[in-house]
């Protein structure tokens, strides 16, 4: 090591206020092994080159031949691109606030009325409404709440079981009693093996949508004959609208047909009307 180098490291010692001891202490050294590297009669190996540039906080080849690194310049902000752009609310407009819409980790929408629906692979589909109804749709089945209790729900074995309290109260109508009794998903698992084993149109990998029909086919009863289409499994019917339109392109495949799931709070308003109607 050439005296230079080594009267930089006796000047990097001194100015960070360590002894000998303390610097050979922090290394895992001895203190004649510092004193002799400050003398220049020994040389550090690399390892504790690095550890002393660490210590004295500069870089490498500062401590070694006194030249400081430039900081690279920091790069220059770039214009957003198009799609990207921050927008600020203008100061001299008046903004209230309206209904809330947003697309982390799925797609939620909350009315300032109370009502929300809330979208995502790993949750399903849940719908509540202001009065506290709850529509769930997910893996793990169908469940219709109302006014606390489960309405509609189902069970382990895919069945959907319907209260009979509400079909004995409401739904005296003989027809409903024998719609709703008709074992609609055995046609859907029908249709399903099907179109599975068929291989037409993505085969396997989209025949399950089939069951998706089963609580459009029972909230479809359940609208006509209560007289109230806000009870129809619409956020079902979008979403595998939305899934039918990634797989066939259609209305800008995957990219675009989201967009279809946005009419799920449309959809509700208008049954707020006609119920107000």
């Amino acid at each position: 090591m050439n005296i230079e180098t080594a009267n930089r490291l006796l000047q990097y010692r001194k100015e960070n206020n360590l002894s000998q001891e303390d610097l050979a202490e922090k290394i895992g050294v001895s203190r004649q092994a510092v004193s002799k590297w400050e003398r220049a009669e020994a040389s550090p190996d690399t390892d504790n080159l690095i550890r002393l540039a660490e210590i004295y906080g500069v870089s490498l080849d500062e401590m070694l031949t006194g030249k400081k690194t430039q900081a690279e310049p920091e790069p220059e902000p770039q214009e957003a691109e198009s799609g990207t752009e921050s927008f600020e609310p203008d100061p001299d407009t008046n903004y209230k606030q309206y209904d809330k819409v947003s697309f982390k980790k799925g797609i939620h929408v909350e009315s300032k009325d109370g009502d929300k629906v809330h979208i995502s692979f790993k949750d399903g589909v849940n719908v509540y409404e202001k009065s506290g109804d709850k529509v769930h749709v997910g893996w793990d089945g169908v469940n219709v709440n109302e006014k606390g209790k489960n309405r509609v729900y189902t069970d382990e074995n895919g069945n959907v079981m319907v209260d009979e309290e509400i079909v004995n109260a409401h739904w005296t109508n003989s027809h409903y009693k024998i719609l709703i009794k008709f074992p609609f998903w055995a046609i859907a698992l029908a249709a399903f093996l099907a179109w599975g084993f068929s291989g037409l149109c993505f085969g396997w990998a989209l025949s399950w949508i089939c069951f998706f029909s089963i609580p459009l086919y029972y909230s479809l009863i359940d609208a006509i004959f209560k007289k109230n289409p806000s009870h129809f499994a619409f956020p079902v019917l979008t979403v595998a609208a939305y899934i039918i339109f990634g797989y066939f392109g259609i209305c800008g495949g995957w990219a675009y047909g989201w967009i279809v799931l946005l009419t799920i709070p449309l959809y509700y308003c208008i049954c707020a009307l006609i119920k107000k109607a």
